[in-house]
């Protein structure tokens, strides 16, 4: 489904990110960590069409990113680290935005528009301006609003900052229950416990490059290595 072949990016004499490819195939739910300054948030942004890459290829569910970034649009959804809402609308008044953005029919949208607000406890807080949320509620609005698209691919850039952990918990079921039907995750985040609890493979990067990719157990087999996945973190990233 996402298909990454010698992409590399430049800032000046800095090499962000240094040649690296790698395939997640369809319904899986895969986590790329790295420490501070790696290359993952710049790597989620280049997949996601919002940086330019210096060299290399991607593709998502066949097609070309530069060939036609706008098809590509159609089909995934982006929840970035710390996401940008219009505050002076409500939360109804949001997603019904996000719903004319995307043409949801209206026979479709409503029902499921109401459906998330329960889900997510925005019920109580429709009639709110985004801006008086609270970040924990902040964050789950994007969620709806993404899960609303129904993409084929969700990019998601730690996803656990600042949530309690109901939320947390609320936030890892629904992305499993994506993946079980059949949408591709591609996710970052600096917690590793959750990261070997919920992904099917890893991708570890380091100074831009790949240091390690697969399952956590064929990482482990791969490294000689028998500890947690913080242990082999830690080793990998030194």
């Amino acid at each position: 489904m996402i298909e990454v072949e010698d992409l590399v990016k430049d800032y000046g004499a800095v090499k962000a990110v240094q040649g690296i490819t790698f395939t997640v195939p369809k319904g899986e739910l895969f986590c790329f960590l790295g420490p501070n300054g790696a290359g993952k948030t710049t790597t989620i942004k280049m997949l996601c069409g919002l940086l330019r890459p210096t060299h290399g290829t991607i593709r998502v569910a066949g097609i070309d990113l530069r060939e036609d970034p706008r098809a590509i649009r159609q089909i995934t959804g982006y929840i970035p680290d710390m996401p940008y809402l219009y505050d002076l609308l409500t939360v109804v008044e949001f997603l019904d935005f996000t719903g004319e953005l995307y043409r949801i029919p209206r026979d479709r949208f409503r029902p499921e528009r109401d459906r998330y607000l329960d889900l997510f406890g925005l019920h109580d807080h429709r009639n709110s301006l985004v801006r008086d949320l609270s970040h924990g509620l902040r964050q789950r609005l994007v969620y709806a609003s993404t899960l609303l698209q129904e993409p084929d691919v969700m990019f998601v850039d730690e996803p656990f900052v600042g949530l309690d952990p109901h939320s947390i918990r609320l936030i890892q079921d629904l992305l499993k229950q994506q993946t079980a039907r059949g949408v591709t995750i591609f996710l970052t985040t600096h917690i590793l416990a959750l990261a070997e609890s919920m992904a099917d493979r890893i991708g570890i990067i380091a100074k831009g490059q790949i240091a390690a990719f697969g399952t956590l157990a064929e990482i482990r087999a791969q490294r000689d290595h028998a500890g947690s996945l913080e242990d082999l973190f830690l080793s990998l990233t030194a």
